[in-house]
């Protein structure tokens, strides 16, 4: 089994439309090399009627990597896990937890979760087709149905299709009313009932998202669980990440600074632009937190978000960038 999903999945970042992409996954890599990444969500049809390679090309670094899909045709989901194996991801997720009315239009996401047995279908039309893990993300409910049961029904028709791990965001998904960004933060956290689901199904394996944004918790819900899935605390705190592989892999802590992670963004984004004509900016943006707390912080950032310096190279962006924190350190 490759670097298995199941040793990473102890801890992951989580997959976040608009920021996950594979500059944002090279880039937290660097930061760990144990945890979990995850791709945006793709949707069947993107792959089916679209740019192949726009949307499944990675760089070889970022392993492990998982790639979430978005769909509800078990044939079509299955064709996009081939995909998915056949271009080297390590597990292929599938999405039941995103609450967007975009995406509810397109019959996927956490409206999924009121038809199991189509989740079922899909997942086993995806196992059926490839030989690396399957797994699903969903949340603890719909709406504002708070009934364990229906969590409970729904892990263990899905476990039946073939589906062994499962990764659970502890909020109910509002299909309407909230937006993505509410349903991300008002639907009540719950981790009780993931904590029930592991006791229920002690064979399968259970990730907890939602919430968590520290240490003390990550290793209080690894007591409990399989694995801790972080999502907006670890785009916003990136430098968090440089110290996972040793508080929850065991590994020797690494001789690891912000700059050296910078330049090594920089010698990226140089191969980037040459290999591919990416400009820096689109790959800078992701690592804007990386000096968060710091003195010059705040003008670090502006250079880096600087649009009128993006004919420099990153090297000399980063030169820049670092005048006035020497200035103000």
């Amino acid at each position: 089994m490759p670097t298995t999903t199941y040793d990473a999945m102890r801890l992951s970042v989580a997959p976040m439309m608009d920021w996950t992409d594979r500059h944002c996954r090279y880039f937290h890599r660097l930061l760990t090399r144990r945890a979990l990444l995850y791709t945006e969500m793709v949707t069947t049809g993107a792959l089916v009627h679209g740019d192949v390679p726009r949307h499944l090309r990675f760089n070889a670094e970022e392993h492990p990597v998982a790639l979430q899909l978005g769909g509800s045709e078990p044939a079509d989901l299955a064709h996009c896990a081939k995909l998915g194996e056949t271009w080297g991801y390590d597990e292929i997720n599938l999405n039941c937890g995103c609450p967007s009315e975009r995406v509810q239009r397109g019959a996927f996401g956490a409206c999924l979760m009121a038809e199991p047995q189509l989740v079922a279908d899909c997942v086993k039309a995806m196992v059926d087709a490839a030989s690396v893990p399957v797994t699903v993300k969903h949340r603890i409910g719909i709406d504002k149905t708070e009934s364990y049961a229906f969590v409970r029904d729904f892990v263990g028709a899905v476990s039946e299709a073939g589906c062994k791990t499962f990764i659970v965001h502890a909020r109910n998904a509002w299909l309407k009313g909230l937006s993505p960004k509410q349903n991300r933060e008002v639907p009540p956290l719950r981790y009780e009932l993931v904590h029930r689901l592991k006791h229920d199904f002690p064979a399968l394996r259970f990730s907890i998202n939602g919430g968590i944004a520290d240490a003390d918790t990550v290793h209080g819900q690894l007591r409990l669980l399989d694995g801790v899935m972080i999502g907006r605390e670890a785009y916003h705190n990136p430098w968090w990440l440089a110290g996972w592989d040793a508080a929850f892999f065991g590994e020797a802590p690494r001789e690891l600074t912000r700059e050296d992670i910078e330049a090594q963004m920089c010698d990226y984004m140089a191969r980037e632009a040459a290999e591919h004509g990416t400009p820096w900016s689109n790959i800078a943006r992701h690592m804007l937190g990386l000096r968060n707390g710091l003195p010059g912080a705040r003008r670090w950032r502006q250079v880096w978000s600087d649009h009128k310096l993006k004919g420099l190279g990153a090297h000399a962006v980063m030169a820049l960038a670092h005048e006035p924190v020497a200035q103000e350190a």
